[in-house]
């Protein structure tokens, strides 16, 4: 095996608080071990573009409390192609990297399994994406952060609920996830939360009027995990309005506010420990694993099992919720 000299680091996919900290804290650490660090800008499509420069540690000072990336990001069509990969391979060696740090959901980790097994590039990825959904970790980057900010925004409109007796319906991301839903619902007092993990043959929102808001309630929020299957908050509030039109209804997308913001403590924590354990990976040999953290211990995924296996909510949560909510 080639040995390891320059790591390339590049951020990928949908940006998410405390990616600048695992940003910092990879190119630190690869500094500390005796590697030379390089940043790759605009994630796979910087690669192609061979949009790369040197990163020192002052390159990263004064960036763990910001949000975004100051890699910048962006989803590569042209990542996708044999083409588009041979391109970027190319300017990789060019540039003397011999290793990969891909900070990045799940699409960006998919792209760094192919690449790594089409040119044996040493890869390794970071769970970087607000919605939780990466299998073999308990927490992804940004998630803490995110969910923090929804439950502030749900805060705010529960003072319009309650004052107008209105229903509120609030969007939130995590795509075919439910943790930020579901989590936020708990922590923010919610009456109802719909969730893909718990689509079964119960109307859930017929459940929730008929046990909760037709009986004892004056204002309830219900937060909805967004959804393409159903449409969403938009498809409930526009069902209440036909099947119970004597409720006021409203309907908020919280969108990208979620992924904005200064990382929590939690996530400045976390990307830290994994962006550290980043560089011990690639000084133990290992490859195609992503860095994640199980019972607040450090664990090397294979990418296989991150991205293609579906991550399980704790069906205790839904109980939980299910109980306070009376």
């Amino acid at each position: 095996m080639k040995e390891i000299k320059c790591i390339g680091i590049l951020t990928s996919g949908g940006d998410a608080p405390g990616m600048n900290a695992a940003v910092r804290a990879v190119t630190r650490s690869a500094i500390f071990n005796g590697f030379l660090a390089k940043g790759i800008y605009r994630g796979y499509e910087g690669l192609i573009n061979n949009e790369i420069q040197d990163l020192t540690t002052q390159s990263v000072s004064n960036i763990i409390q910001t949000g975004g990336t100051i890699l910048k990001t962006a989803r590569s069509a042209a990542f996708m192609t044999v083409e588009g990969r041979k391109k970027a391979h190319d300017n990789m060696v060019n540039a003397g990297i011999d290793a990969l740090v891909i900070i990045g959901g799940n699409g960006s980790l998919a792209g760094a399994r192919v690449f790594a097994e089409e040119y044996n590039v040493p890869c390794v990825g970071l769970p970087g994406t607000i919605d939780n959904d990466l299998y073999g970790t308990d927490s992804t980057i940004g998630y803490d952060t995110a969910l923090n900010t929804i439950v502030e925004c749900v805060d705010k409109i529960r003072d319009t609920a309650t004052s107008h007796d209105r229903i509120f319906f609030v969007e939130v991301m995590g795509r075919d996830a439910g943790f930020l839903a579901q989590n936020s619902a708990i922590a923010s007092g919610a009456e109802a939360a719909i969730i893909p993990e718990d689509q079964t043959d119960i109307d859930q929102l017929e459940y929730f009027i008929g046990r909760g808001f037709r009986k004892t309630k004056n204002s309830s929020i219900v937060i909805v995990s967004e959804s393409k299957k159903d449409g969403g908050a938009l498809h409930y509030a526009e069902r209440v309005r036909k099947e119970y039109p004597q409720y006021d209804v409203r309907v908020t997308i919280l969108g990208h506010l979620q992924r904005g913001g200064r990382p929590s403590a939690y996530d400045r924590i976390l990307a830290s420990r994994l962006g550290t354990a980043s560089i011990d990976a690639l000084i133990e040999g290992q490859r195609n694993v992503m860095v994640g953290i199980q019972n607040d211990e450090i664990v090397y995924v294979p990418f296989t099992k991150a991205i293609k296996r579906d991550k399980p909510i704790n069906k205790n949560l839904i109980k939980v919720l299910d109980e306070l909510s009376i």
